[in-house]
């Protein structure tokens, strides 16, 4: 073949590669942007256990916490077999707070459980949420970035997320940890309150991979 004939092949082709690219790029799935404080807190609508839709516009105007919950995982029972959160979740809604559990475990996932149970395990734990919203799909969990449980961030008055990362700075399943541990969330809810920036904004989260 004459160096001729390639250069017309290759010219006649290249159109039809770059439009096969274009077509490519116009049809992968959109990547959600990273949740940042300091930032807008990524939207969200997800039912709770009664059946009520959950959105940023019906919280808005108040703080909010949203913890991510599986209550198989050894990391979640540390802190509610020791009341732990059960104290945090009323010390914060006495305040105003919005305490906002989340479960993103997929149907036939550890910690997948329907609002009857959800509800269930809200009352033989004692526990304290202002609601328990359902994230089957995971959409929510994917939204936030949610990668364990727990999992908790803290949303102001504004919308803006002002805090993200683990419950407290002692990353093990141990029960005894607690009493010396420092509680970012409480913390961050305190420097709200005293109207000033949140000084641990972003810590490590531990525990059980989020089952989506």
């Amino acid at each position: 073949m004459s160096m001729r004939a390639s250069r017309s092949i290759f010219t006649i082709k290249t159109p039809w590669l770059a439009v096969l690219a274009l077509a490519a790029v116009l049809g992968a799935p959109a990547v959600s942007a990273k949740p940042e404080v300091g930032q807008p807190a990524p939207a969200f609508s997800v039912t709770d256990t009664t059946g009520k839709t959950w959105d940023l516009p019906a919280v808005a105007g108040k703080t909010v916490v949203l913890e991510w919950t599986n209550h198989d995982c050894p990391y979640v029972r540390k802190h509610y077999d020791s009341g732990n959160m059960q104290a945090l979740q009323k010390e914060a809604t006495g305040q105003g707070v919005l305490w906002l559990s989340v479960i993103s475990s997929a149907p036939g996932k550890q910690g997948n459980v329907s609002p009857a149970e959800a509800d269930a395990l809200t009352k033989t734990r004692v526990a304290a949420p202002t609601a328990v919203l359902l994230d089957p799909t995971g959409t929510m969990g994917q939204a936030y970035g949610a990668q364990t449980t727990p999992h908790l961030y803290v949303i102001d008055a504004t919308g803006t997320l002002v805090y993200m990362g683990g419950i407290d700075d002692r990353p093990t399943s141990s029960q005894a940890d607690i009493p010396g541990a420092k509680n970012h969330v409480r913390a961050a809810l305190a420097d709200l309150a005293a109207g000033k920036p949140v000084a641990t904004a972003v810590t490590r989260p531990y525990g059980c991979s989020v089952k989506y």
